[in-house]
């Protein structure tokens, strides 16, 4: 818990670089406060089987918690990297969309993903189940849904655009 504040609040005083603006650096604060307090409960299910013999399980959780603190200095998800000229039809679908595709492929392979996986071994495997893991995992599920759904869009937008 410690070391997520301090990530959060080290953030908020450090300067401002790489072009991110205060705007930017407000949404990402709050983006990182809600991300934080999903890693919290994350690491909180293992403890909750009261198991011995869950080693595997708490290596599991461990390593996916460890894989997700990634997210914190990869924050890429609230810089806009449109390119200059907005009519620019040549321009590529990474060139127009890297930020959206970034901040996809990060829900999809840094935090939500391996959480829900996590989440339906414990809910599946180890039987274990209870409101607040059946409501992260139900989230996890919806987030990756409206992430995959979002990435559709982005490649129908620029199918369109490109007249393809």
């Amino acid at each position: 818990m410690t070391q997520l504040i301090l990530l959060i609040v080290g953030k908020w005083f450090l300067p401002i670089g790489g072009g991110v603006t205060r705007d930017e650096l407000s949404q990402l604060l709050l983006i990182f406060v809600g991300t934080a307090a999903d890693i919290l409960e994350f690491t909180s299910e293992t403890p909750s089987l009261g198991s011995n013999d869950s080693f595997q399980l708490i290596y599991l959780t461990l390593a996916v918690w460890t894989w997700s603190m990634l997210q914190f200095p990869l924050h890429l998800s609230v810089v806009n990297n449109k390119p200059e000229d907005e009519g620019d039809q040549s321009s590529s679908l990474l060139t127009r969309h890297s930020t959206d595709l970034w901040t996809i492929a990060q829900a999809l392979f840094i935090h939500d993903g391996p959480f829900l996986a996590v989440r339906l071994i414990v809910l599946i495997h180890f039987k274990v189940f209870n409101q607040m893991l059946v409501f992260f995992a139900i989230k996890n599920l919806l987030v990756l849904a409206l992430n995959v759904y979002r990435l559709v869009v982005i490649c129908q937008d620029s199918r369109s655009d490109n007249g393809i």
